[in-house]
């Protein structure tokens, strides 16, 4: 069947239209999106924003758990509760912060307790809370996880501990007046992690990134050590 001219010309009319309605459409819904959030989302972020401010374990470390910990357990085939997850990391790290750090004492045991001052009185479901807390008190590499949100959780902390990321976030806690801890020092803790971290990552898509960022890692620190005269000029 052929068409006349115009009869061309009204039909890329129509899909230029209709590619436009499409996209305002997509548009209207990515904008809708953070006003369909639940409330207590919506409080539980709004509290991180203002009180999780550290370079290695403020807010954008517990999207970034967040986010990872999702990408794990699908590459897993694995299915999450995903409101047990949110809750969890964006408030893992919370006894890392005064007033809710206690010295002497884990934070992520003490963390496990505190989420109730933020959760409480909002419209998280009641009977998830504990699963939150056990993803809480397990997330460091040390811990042994139990559950999926726990493990991917768990997994997602500790591989933001390598690689670039990794060596990022550390060397933001070093010092600013040269007192400890040095960079030197946290170079240190850098080496460290890539030892005694990747050990306790349990998931198998948590495992697949190992190496990768062990290799990022390695070769950040072989240059660093070339053009500090092996650190002495830090």
């Amino acid at each position: 069947m052929k068409f006349r001219p115009w009869q061309k010309s009204a039909r890329r009319v129509r899909s230029r239209a209709a590619l436009v309605t499409g996209l305002c459409l997509m548009t209207a819904i990515v904008h809708a999106a953070p006003s369909e959030e639940p409330a207590w989302r919506q409080t539980v972020r709004a509290f991180a924003a203002s009180h999780f401010k550290n370079p290695a374990w403020g807010l954008s470390h517990s999207e970034r758990d967040y986010e990872l910990a999702i990408q794990l357990a699908a590459s897993d085939h694995v299915a999450l509760d995903d409101d047990v997850l949110f809750a969890a990391a964006y408030l893992h790290d919370m006894a890392a912060f005064k007033p809710w750090e206690v010295e002497g004492k884990d934070h992520s045991d003490v963390g496990a307790v505190s989420i109730d001052t933020v959760l409480k009185g909002t419209s998280f479901p009641v009977d998830r809370l504990e699963a939150v807390r056990g993803a809480i008190r397990t997330h460091m590499y040390y811990r042994a996880p139990v559950g999926p949100e726990a493990t991917y959780l768990h997994d997602a902390d500790a591989l933001d501990w390598l690689g670039a990321i990794g060596i990022a976030r550390v060397l933001a806690l070093a010092d600013t007046h040269g007192q400890s801890p040095t960079v030197p020092d946290e170079v240190a803790l850098v080496e460290k992690n890539m030892k005694v971290v990747p050990p306790h990552i349990v998931s198998s898509a948590g495992r697949s990134q190992i190496a990768a960022r062990i290799a990022e890692g390695a070769e950040f620190l072989k240059e660093l050590r070339s053009e500090s005269d092996d650190l002495r000029s830090l």
